[in-house]
């Protein structure tokens, strides 16, 4: 039986889901959307709410809260990394303004020395976006793909606000195009009635 047991498990013990909910919960910060799996998206997303929330009213308190939620760490470095593909810069410019050249600063080893940090991008760029907003500040959308490993269903979790359609479900969108094929029949069709009439 189980009694007491509130939440989801996830086969995990406890320091490791706390864990793994923390990168979680980062991952959408930092990038606005991320790919999991249904349970763990789930689990995360009420975390995420909560922190959220606590952002949307900046205090000590608040900040010190947080810090002891989410482990604050350096964010944005992809941002200067030559690997990473200019969409997905693109696609990040949409979401929050992303972090100058002089904010991001690299050693001679190639390692981070300076970066944005994540409680600060939380209740600068993040909370600010939902003020307005009693709750819901994100979505499940589920995929049409299923891990390799072991075929459990994908899911993207998302920040509610700046997302698009298309780049969600990994395919291009017909919705559009189809909605201004059926107006484009539909006027056609008036044309021709008119014409016939008169």
């Amino acid at each position: 039986m189980r009694h007491r047991i509130a939440g989801y498990q996830l086969n995990v013990k406890t320091d490791h889901r706390r864990a793994m909910l923390r990168n979680l919960a980062a991952g959408l910060f930092e990038h606005g959307q991320i790919t999991t799996t249904l349970p763990k998206a789930k689990a995360v997303q009420p975390f995420v709410e909560q922190l959220i929330t606590m952002a949307k009213r900046p205090s000590l308190a608040a900040r010190r809260e947080l810090t002891s939620r989410l482990t604050d760490r350096k964010v944005f470095a992809w941002v200067a990394d030559p690997n990473t593909k200019e969409e997905t810069k693109a696609a990040q410019s949409r979401l929050w303004e992303l972090p100058a050249a002089d904010e991001i600063e690299f050693n001679r080893f190639g390692e981070l020395r300076k970066a944005p940090r994540l409680i600060q991008h939380l209740l600068t760029k993040v909370a600010p976006l939902y003020k307005d907003r009693a709750g819901g500040y994100t979505r499940i959308v589920k995929l049409d793909k299923r891990r390799l490993g072991d075929a459990t269903d994908l899911v993207v979790l998302q920040l509610v606000g700046n997302e698009e359609g298309p780049q969600v479900k990994g395919r291009k969108s017909t919705r559009r195009t189809n909605a201004d094929k059926r107006t484009a029949f539909a006027k056609k069709a008036k044309e021709k009635a008119a014409a016939a009439k008169g």
